[in-house]
């Protein structure tokens, strides 16, 4: 038992140290205009409060734009979907036409994340945007996907759904750029039936960018996998050690299981909760629903958010809670995204 437990923490080790061997530095260079952002773009970034870009911005943006293939790593919350959407984007409007880019993600809730940053991005060239994943109406996006849109942000499974119900139904032959988000999820042995079906409809020749919160020896595996040196991706991983913001204070509260309910509802109900907004992360759905039922129960208004929803429920849940309608969400782990 020992001597497996060795085994794991050495082969911990080396990954970590293939890792820190891929942490390379980002060029030097304060303002988007320096690592090739064009006018419009800088503008549509400043109107949206976003003045310098962040390390795995400035790394990756300018060989993207150079036509190279890209892996890079960096931690959540560090701009990975700006890295690679201002690229796409700046290339979209020298030649606009759909479909140019197809992005690949594991959840539904990343989806319209990623396709709202493509949204607020491309507005000042009118990029055209369409998310197609599951629980929602497939005739609706058909109807969407045949109007040629620029972007299209997919889970694989529904993808997949719509390339078999019909020929033609999604075409991809010209694509330029192929994302996957997470791609550490993306490319484990879950998605493999769909990559399947997805990937021969691709051109040769498209640009594969793949960005991760979770770098993997399987991802950085892919940079050897090229033999022509000028085909090879260039590889940028941040320093991914998880850290959290100062002004963030931490406790734990150790309180007998029987009564745990009974002092997070006196919690909320406190005059330092009462006009805050809250996340209450829950480890399974069914806790989820029953603290969101216990707390209406109690007058406190709340909402849940878990995958046993059906997606037009949790948008909507999400819509009351960043409104302020309610100021408790009662969240699974979708909620992160």
């Amino acid at each position: 038992m020992s001597e497996s437990r060795s085994l794991s923490r050495v082969a911990a080790s080396k990954q970590k140290a293939e890792i820190k061997k891929q942490q390379t530095i980002a060029p030097e260079g304060s303002q988007f205009e320096e690592i090739g952002v064009e006018e419009w773009m800088c503008d549509t970034l400043k109107s949206m409060s976003i003045k310098e870009p962040t390390e795995i911005q400035r790394a990756c943006i300018k060989p993207i734009m150079a036509g190279k293939d890209v892996i890079g790593g960096a931690k959540t919350g560090s701009g990975k979907t700006a890295a690679f959407a201002i690229p796409i984007l700046q290339k979209l409007s020298q030649d606009p036409y759909g479909v140019f880019a197809l992005v690949l993600t594991p959840t539904r809730e990343l989806a319209y994340q990623i396709a709202e940053q493509f949204r607020v991005l491309g507005k000042n060239i009118g990029v055209k945007e369409c998310v197609v994943v599951g629980g929602m109406d497939m005739m609706t996006q058909a109807l969407e996907l045949q109007k040629r849109p620029h972007v299209i942000i997919a889970t694989p499974g529904r993808l997949r759904d719509h390339i078999r119900s019909s020929s033609g139904a999604v075409n991809l032959s010209r694509c330029r750029f192929l994302v996957m988000d997470e791609a550490d999820r993306m490319l484990s042995s879950t998605f493999v039936p769909e990559l399947q079906v997805i990937l021969p409809l691709l051109p040769k020749d498209r640009q594969t960018l793949l960005f991760t919160a979770t770098m993997t020896e399987s991802i950085l595996a892919l940079k050897d996998a090229e033999e022509d040196p000028a085909k090879k991706p260039f590889v940028h991983v941040c320093d991914m050690s998880i850290s959290t913001v100062n002004t963030l204070d931490q406790y734990y509260v150790f309180v007998p299981s029987q009564v745990k309910f009974v002092y997070l509802a006196h919690l909320l109900l406190t005059d330092d909760l009462k006009e805050k907004s809250v996340i209450i992360f829950c480890g399974r759905c069914s806790t989820a629903e029953l603290v969101t039922v216990m707390l209406k129960e109690l007058g406190i208004r709340c909402t849940a958010l878990h995958s046993e929803m059906t997606q037009q429920q949790r948008l909507d849940s999400l819509g009351k809670f960043r409104a302020e309608v309610v100021k408790i969400l009662i969240s699974t782990d979708v909620g992160s995204r």
